[in-house]
């Protein structure tokens, strides 16, 4: 696996991982939230972070996340690639090539709450409101000082 910058040549590949990464693990969100959320994330949010992607031997695109300042706006994988380290790898990328310290996670993705706190973050507070305003409350992240 080799961990490279994405561009907007990409966005076709990470639109169709983030789409299908999100039905595996986002399940509060009906099908009209994907929907709606999908012009978004193509039309403003990938161009808002730097974007960076994780290739396998065959130079696919399996996963990518997006970084603004030092917090992990995005982190996407391919359902293929679950659990088999590309989240970590990106993350792990993250934090150490753009010290990233801060994250927030969808409380109702528990799954991603699990997998932050093994990589060193911890809950530091809570919104009851998702970016967009929706009721998906947020909880937010903190690099630990030991990672």
């Amino acid at each position: 696996m080799k961990i490279i910058a994405a561009s907007k040549q990409n966005y076709s590949e990470l639109i169709q991982i983030w789409e299908s990464s999100v039905r595996a693990t986002h399940h509060f969100l009906t099908e009209n939230d994907i929907r709606t959320l999908r012009p978004l994330i193509l039309e403003e949010y990938f161009k808002a972070v730097k974007l960076v992607c994780a290739k396998n031997s065959d130079d696919e695109i399996i996963g990518f996340c997006g970084i603004s300042g030092n917090k992990l706006e995005m982190l996407f994988i391919s359902p293929d690639y679950m659990r088999q380290g590309v989240g970590s790898s990106l993350c792990r990328h993250a934090i150490q090539v753009f010290g990233v310290t801060m994250v927030d996670v969808n409380e109702q993705n528990e799954k991603a709450i699990k997998f932050y706190k093994t990589i060193g973050f911890r809950i530091i507070g809570k919104s009851q409101f998702d970016g967009q305003g929706m009721p998906f409350p947020l909880l937010h992240m903190t690099l630990s000082q030991q990672s």
